[in-house]
């Protein structure tokens, strides 16, 4: 059974392969203190460095986690040996974020060290931050439903809330789920007050297009992978909001 290998960078020029020799020698010996004293400080630092640290290969590049998804293996960066380098930050757009993968570091180990989603991967390509504590997204303390009376305007989505392989790997997904033609649109509430306005991502998926209600608030959940995690979305009837919705 031969390996199949997702990435190649043949085609890259060193200076893609090279990562910020401070920022890996940080990653690597923030890895190294235990799990139970790593706290806020701790969590900072590690988001802070490992954008440009070296990371190898893991010996399977690819795997299914618990959660169904994805993932692209990536383990601490050997010393004094030849290992095959991969640096997020270089490889985000051209690679990760194209193959609608997530990322896990060293999952060689009894529980690995750290787990991006799609989502935060996307987020970082956007705000240069893998987590985003304030924006304009709802908040996501109830369930999200729009009011017969509400007022709202409607929107379509720009590549800078949703890029284009986000938006193709979605809609993969989607299609594969069952949900036949994926639409999506965005819509602002409390519009006219600059301090209470706040916007949601709305798709076009409904119960009735799945068997049971169980499958459709797990498709919904499964969104959330796919977005930047302080994005708020819902779905409704498509023919509710008229000329709202456009194809995802």
């Amino acid at each position: 059974m031969s390996t199949i290998h997702l990435f190649n960078d043949s085609e890259d020029s060193n200076e893609n392969l090279l990562g910020n020799l401070s920022k890996t020698i940080n990653i690597n010996s923030l890895l190294e203190v235990p799990f139970q004293e790593r706290d806020e400080k701790w969590v900072a630092e590690f988001l802070e460095n490992i954008d440009e640290a070296t990371f190898q290969l893991a010996e399977s590049e690819l795997i299914i986690g618990p959660d169904g998804y994805p993932y692209f293996q990536l383990e601490n960066a050997p010393k004094d040996q030849n290992f095959q380098a991969f640096v997020i930050k270089h490889k985000l757009k051209s690679f990760l974020l194209k193959k609608g993968m997530g990322l896990a570091i060293n999952t060689h180990q009894e529980q690995p060290d750290w787990i991006f989603t799609y989502g935060d991967l996307v987020n970082y390509s956007l705000n240069q931050e893998f987590y985003t504590d304030e924006s304009i997204f709802s908040q996501k303390t109830e369930e999200p439903h729009i009011d017969k009376d509400e007022k709202i305007l409607v929107g379509q989505p720009s590549d800078t809330i949703l890029p284009q392989d986000l938006r193709h790997n979605l809609r993969e997904y989607l299609v594969n789920m069952g949900v036949k033609e994926p639409k999506v649109m965005l819509i602002a509430r409390n519009y006219e007050d600059e301090n209470l306005v706040s916007q949601d991502l709305v798709f076009n998926i409904t119960p009735d297009m799945f068997q049971t209600e169980q499958d459709f608030k797990q498709i919904m959940s499964s969104i959330s992978w796919f977005l930047p995690r302080h994005y708020s979305y819902m779905g409704i009837d498509e023919h509710t909001v008229e000329n709202g919705f456009m194809p995802l």
